[in-house]
């Protein structure tokens, strides 16, 4: 069972793809865990990766795709995985496609976790954390005691630029740019599944173990 997650930057894919692939016993894939361990242990992938990520540019498709097909192959894959936030955009599907053809697999389903702009922003731009310990707090969710202040060592709490309300309306806008024809492309496949990210994360669990066990990919 090969399941992809999309949804806008804070719609809780990480969070749903790490609880639906331990209760499924899939693996958890994510691109940005497999740069990073790629880099780390300076594979062939790796090396070429770091050039870019060096000069600042993104890493071509071509290499992401490559290190997301190696880890399919993995044995630790065997019994499928869930690919967190990837494909992005249409031409990496087109390209895992056909990585997964080739090892004679294909991808089963995706889970569309829809969430309104307003409560994605809501949602990343209440993150901050301590700029010495990097503890972190949510304004909303989990505030520190005093505010900016961190609970643990006193020092002021901080906000990463890519959390500001601002650069996460252009994220959302470079996002679905990218993504709708994404939806399109599996939703005339008939494998695309919506659920809605804005309930609390055990009932969105539930629903998309309950999608899965109805078209015969996983138990609840």
């Amino acid at each position: 069972m090969y399941v992809v997650f999309l949804g806008v930057p804070g719609a809780g894919k990480g969070t749903q793809a790490a609880l639906v692939a331990q209760k499924l016993g899939l693996a958890h894939v994510s691109t940005g865990d497999l740069l990073r361990e790629a880099v780390r242990v300076r594979t062939d992938l790796g090396k070429k990766a770091k050039e870019f990520m060096d000069k600042g540019e993104l890493v071509p498709d071509e290499l992401v795709v490559a290190m997301v097909i190696d880890s399919l192959a993995a044995p630790g894959a065997s019994a499928g995985a869930i690919l967190d936030g990837f494909p992005r955009n249409l031409s990496q599907a087109k390209a895992l496609d056909e990585g997964l053809r080739q090892q004679s697999k294909g991808v089963d389903a995706v889970v569309f976790l829809n969430v309104a702009g307003a409560v994605v922003v809501e949602r990343i731009s209440g993150r901050w954390e301590c700029g010495s310990c990097r503890t972190p707090y949510h304004t909303v969710t989990a505030p520190p005691k005093l505010a900016g202040v961190c609970d643990k060592c006193g020092q002021a709490l901080v906000q990463r630029p890519d959390d500001r309300p601002e650069t996460v309306q252009r994220r959302l806008a470079v996002y679905l740019e990218q993504t709708q024809p994404l939806l399109d492309y599996y939703h005339a496949r008939g494998i695309l599944f919506e659920v809605n990210g804005e309930q609390p994360i055990p009932r969105v669990t539930e629903q998309v173990l309950a999608i899965l066990s109805a078209y015969g990919m996983g138990s609840v």
